[in-house]
């Protein structure tokens, strides 16, 4: 008896038309894959220049503002900083000169108050003591 090929080889034609059906659906896949990402990188470009850009652009102009006024803030502290400093320093100059002027016209005062509570302590001290006696003991 002799094998009947016919049937071998009708499957392997089958077998060799879907493989080549498969491949050109793989390839097929890609393309398709290739398109799409073709077209979202375009619309995502395209959704970056009318509304990204003119945004990015709106937001450097409000940050160059901020810089601007954080500037400004900093020299007006600095410059309110160094006032206060300057006037805190004038006040304890002033501060000084008064206590200074006080003391040197008070101590005369307190220096006259003393030198008289010293003449009164002595006359009532020698008032109360009892004259010493001229003949003693030996």
């Amino acid at each position: 008896m002799q094998p009947d090929i016919s049937t071998t080889n009708l499957l392997l034609g089958i077998m060799a038309v879907v493989s080549v059906l498969e491949a050109l659906v793989v390839v097929g896949n890609g393309v398709a894959g290739w398109m799409m990402y073709r077209q979202v990188t375009e619309g995502v470009n395209g959704l970056e220049q009318r509304h990204i850009a003119p945004l990015r652009i709106r937001v450097d102009a409000i940050l160059d503002d901020v810089k601007g006024v954080t500037e400004k803030v900093k020299e007006e502290t600095d410059r309110v900083d160094y006032a206060i400093r300057a006037t805190m320093d004038r006040v304890d100059d002033t501060a000084d000169r008064v206590r200074a002027n006080v003391r040197e016209k008070t101590s005369r005062v307190v220096g006259f108050v003393r030198g008289i509570r010293t003449v009164i302590e002595e006359l009532l001290h020698t008032r109360h003591q009892p004259p010493a006696s001229a003949g003693g003991r030996f």
